[in-house]
């Protein structure tokens, strides 16, 4: 980790700040809290991510139902740098300390089985035998948490990449106002999700009932319950999301949500060699670029490419472009379809074997 002085001037500014607030909100009666998030692996290994807040009290978080709680609350939170955990996967226990955004992000070796698990996360010192209820479940414990891992089985050769914001959730992203609403305002129950595509991933999950759904966004780590409620209540697939930490990093202002991608996507495919990946976006962003590099840099790794075709009025929204000036960035001899909405792109997959990647005959 870089020392202070390495810092850029951003993240001394954003760390002293965090611990003018950590001192100040303690004082006030706020306590740890251990968020778990859902990780991945393959037998003989996990991913476990998890982040340590300073949260206000149980009884004053959990007074509003937490699908009608407005987005701006999941950014009220303290990161607590440095703090002990410990993480059982399995049989086997390991102690991990976390970053200055109070994250830990890390692979540890486990015991597990393929299939699905649970993974415990508790600040050091806790019983993790105790009880830990969900949060949708009324009562949260503070400083142990679980969360669920997915081990992939060594046989599987296709996996489900997808984006989220304006792939399975309108978001109108990134126009500044308008994301700032839907992240910040919008609750729960007021978020809609793109026609068609929850039908769309059920029919794959179907086709390959193995493969694993991950879920890679440029959204912040803070909204990450409320889109793992929102994919869960619209009956998507479940998978590990993929976020990213908004604010300063070590060498800049901001992070890169472009970076994050690439990075994920080579990450997974170094870690799952044998999976060939169909990778779901839309073109109001970046999604058609980052893939089309991901499909030159690893062609073998890459089953097929599926675009959401923003409307006029969506792709205006999302690009300050007008319909047209987006163009696919297809890959010769990578499979490539678009289409407006999730029954249209399975009516393109379908003609398409995506086990080995030539049209369906």
């Amino acid at each position: 980790m870089p020392t202070t002085k390495q810092l850029h001037r951003a993240a001394r500014v954003e760390d002293a700040l965090n611990v003018k607030l950590f001192e100040r909100f303690s004082s006030r009666g706020w306590t740890p809290h251990v968020i778990a998030y859902t990780g991945y692996g393959a037998p003989g290994w996990v991913r476990v991510m998890a982040r340590v807040i300073l949260r206000r009290p149980e009884a004053e978080y959990d007074a509003t139902p937490a699908v009608l709680r407005r987005g701006y609350r999941a950014f009220f939170t303290v990161p607590i740098v440095d703090a002990p955990l410990i993480v059982r996967a399995g049989n086997k226990e390991h102690r991990l300390v976390s970053d200055r955004g109070g994250y830990i992000d890390d692979r540890l070796e486990c015991d597990l089985p393929s299939g699905w698990h649970e993974i415990t996360v508790g600040l050091q010192g806790t019983d993790l035998d105790s009880y830990a209820a969900d949060e949708t479940g009324g009562r949260v414990a503070q400083v142990i948490a679980k969360a669920p891992v997915t081990i992939i089985d060594p046989s599987t050769t296709i996996g489900i990449i997808s984006d989220v914001d304006d792939t399975v959730m309108v978001t109108t992203l990134p126009r500044a106002m308008l994301a700032a609403w839907n992240t910040f305002v919008l609750n729960e129950n007021a978020r809609r999700q793109v026609t068609g595509m929850s039908v769309l991933y059920e029919r794959l999950h179907c086709q390959f009932p193995g493969g694993p759904f991950i879920y890679l966004s440029t959204g912040a780590w803070n909204v990450a319950p409320t889109l793992r409620r929102f994919l869960s209540r619209n009956l998507y697939p479940r998978g590990p999301l993929l976020l990213t930490d908004w604010g300063p990093t070590h060498n800049a202002w901001f992070r890169s949500g472009q970076l994050h991608k690439r990075r994920s996507l080579f990450r997974l495919a170094q870690e799952f060699p044998d999976i060939r990946w169909l990778l779901i976006g839309d073109d109001g962003q970046h999604d058609p670029e980052i893939y089309a590099e991901f499909a030159r840099i690893y062609p073998g790794h890459v089953a097929a490419v599926a675009i959401r075709t923003l409307s006029p009025t969506e792709q205006l929204l999302a690009s300050g472009l007008p319909a047209g000036s987006v163009h696919a960035r297809t890959v010769p001899g990578t499979p490539w379809v678009q289409a407006p909405d999730g029954a249209a792109l399975w009516r393109r997959l379908s003609e398409i074997d995506l086990e080995d990647g030539s049209a369906a005959r």
